[in-house]
């Protein structure tokens, strides 16, 4: 373990470089255009890496290895594909919502046009929880691994780190988080390379124990993962406003079909390389199969190496740390501009509101988050609710759908898992408790997939049962007032997307250069 000396040198000098670096490059790219999106900008590769950066954050180091321990190597292949295939779904959906909301940069922005203002205030109010609650995990991944790696209080640094993000910023916008992206993806890069050296070179790995620990069968678990990982995940992902921001960046649909994918194959291979520490440090003796304690496995393997190796993790913890809160500041920032006050307040008054928010993310991310992965299924078991039927309203030919019936499938997905939960358990305490996943989903039960079967079946259904009442209640109206029922008339297309449909896809390349010229 790295001296109480050393550690502070390290961090402190880091997150000082970071902090004038960042800084720098803010004042240089600042721009009012581009400080809360950077519509059709990147390319595909440079976008690639951006996916990457956002799906990429200091939680991989406890979050993967922890999955790899409980439910083995299939366990594992499954969070990890699980983790990067979703970038596809920004392929096949992006262009779409592009096209129907083409001077949006969030999803809510497409569901206030599509669905209305009080179903955009939803789904932004929802948005915003799960990027307090991904704030959360991170500043809890950071303590975890701070206090791992040196053995000091973490929350000096935490305050230091949200210090400097905010200011930073605050003067550069969305911008300057899109441009730290590349130095996050850069650390993430050395740090596999670096670490899988000194592993393979000073730790001994007992080969009687692999076959002997069981992490290369098949599980319970494992087959459970394969639904409930893809359900959270794939569902989830359409929430991060981050990964939107970098969605409608893409300057043209083929640079966003290339980064997506390329960010899918690369962000797989990155977490399943982190992931396989976990069974590293079961064979090498450091802990036992299923244990709690199997989230730190990263970092048992590292108190065998050299303490050179542990500085440079500290150095990367900071960085991709650094990086990741900094993109989910700014994606808040552009969430509450845009969808709460309509982008009609000064941008700085944002920047405040997430200032202020920030305080209680240090709070319960110090005081009270002790499971990061527990933190990431409460905000997968509410997007699983929410989002299908909201993904339904891209299908033209369910134009009848509205607000409506998005809020109570959301809301009635919810109250499915609870319902479900009072009936596997018996009360209404651990069905109340089911909805924050409170015993995990690693458990020797069914409890955990019920409730990602429960959440998008439930919220399906309840929309189908709104949709019925409704159209029941305007029939009624419509008999009894002689008034015209037009619940299922078709309406007409938007101004907006009559305009972008005039455009070829053909000519994307060219408008794109006409408008940057």
């Amino acid at each position: 373990m790295l001296s109480s000396q050393a550690s502070n040198a390290i961090a402190y000098v880091t997150y000082g470089v970071l902090f004038f670096s960042a800084l720098a490059v803010a004042f240089y790219v600042r721009d009012k255009d581009t400080f809360l999106s950077a519509n059709r900008t990147s390319r595909g590769i440079p976008l690639a890496f951006n996916f990457v950066a956002s799906g990429v954050g200091c939680g991989i180091l406890s979050t993967y290895p922890q999955v790899a321990n409980i439910a083995g190597l299939q366990g594992l292949l499954v969070y990890a594909l699980a983790g990067g295939l979703p970038m596809f779904l920004f392929s096949f959906f992006g262009p779409i919502i592009r096209r129907k909301c083409p001077h949006g940069f969030v999803l809510t922005e497409w569901v206030f046009q599509r669905f209305g203002t009080i179903t955009g205030l939803y789904l932004s109010a929802c948005t915003i929880l799960t990027l307090y609650l991904f704030m959360v995990s991170e500043v809890a991944s950071l303590q975890y691994a701070y206090n791992t790696l040196t053995g000091l209080d973490a929350l000096p640094p935490i305050i230091v780190q949200c210090v400097v993000t905010s200011i930073y910023t605050a003067v550069g916008g969305f911008k300057v988080s899109f441009i730290t992206d590349t130095l996050q993806i850069s650390a993430v890069f050395l740090f596999i390379i670096i670490v899988s050296c000194a592993v393979g070179s000073y730790v001994h790995i007992d080969t009687s124990q692999i076959a002997e620990s069981g992490l290369l069968k098949s599980t319970k678990l494992g087959w459970q993962l394969i639904y409930i990982l893809v359900v959270a995940i794939f569902t989830n992902d359409m929430f991060m406003a981050g990964f939107w921001l970098r969605t409608f960046a893409a300057k043209t649909d083929k640079d966003l079909w290339i980064g997506c994918s390329l960010a899918a194959f690369i962000l797989t291979c990155i977490v399943t390389i982190v992931g396989v520490a976990g069974l590293i440090a079961v064979w090498a003796g450091l802990v036992p199969v299923g244990d709690y304690e199997s989230s730190a496995s990263v970092f048992l393997i590292l108190q065998t190496i050299p303490n050179w190796v542990s500085g440079f993790t500290l150095v990367f913890v900071i960085c991709i740390s650094v990086c990741t809160l900094d993109s989910l500041q700014s994606a808040m920032c552009s969430t509450i501009s845009n969808d709460i006050f309509r982008n009609k307040i000064h941008i700085m008054w944002c920047r405040a509101i997430v200032c202020l928010i920030i305080i209680p993310v240090i709070v319960v991310g110090v005081k009270v988050a002790d499971d990061v992965l527990q933190i990431y299924f409460i905000a997968d078991l509410l997007s699983s609710a929410v989002i299908p039927i909201i993904m339904l309203g891209l299908w033209d030919k369910l134009y009848f759908l509205t607000g409506y019936e998005v809020i109570a499938g959301g809301l009635g997905g919810l109250l499915t898992v609870f319902i479900f939960g009072c009936i596997f358990y018996g009360n209404a305490q651990d069905g109340g408790r089911l909805l924050l996943i409170w015993y995990g989903i690693y458990g020797d039960d069914w409890s955990a997939f019920g409730a990602f079967v429960a959440a998008p079946v439930g919220g399906l259904l309840s929309s189908a049962i709104m949709l019925a009442v409704r159209l029941t209640v305007l029939k009624i109206y419509s008999l009894a007032t002689g008034a015209p029922f037009t619940a299922l008339d078709k309406p007409e297309p938007s101004t907006v997307e009559q305009d972008v449909t005039t455009v070829s896809v053909e000519d994307e390349e060219s408008i794109v250069k006409t408008k940057s010229s």
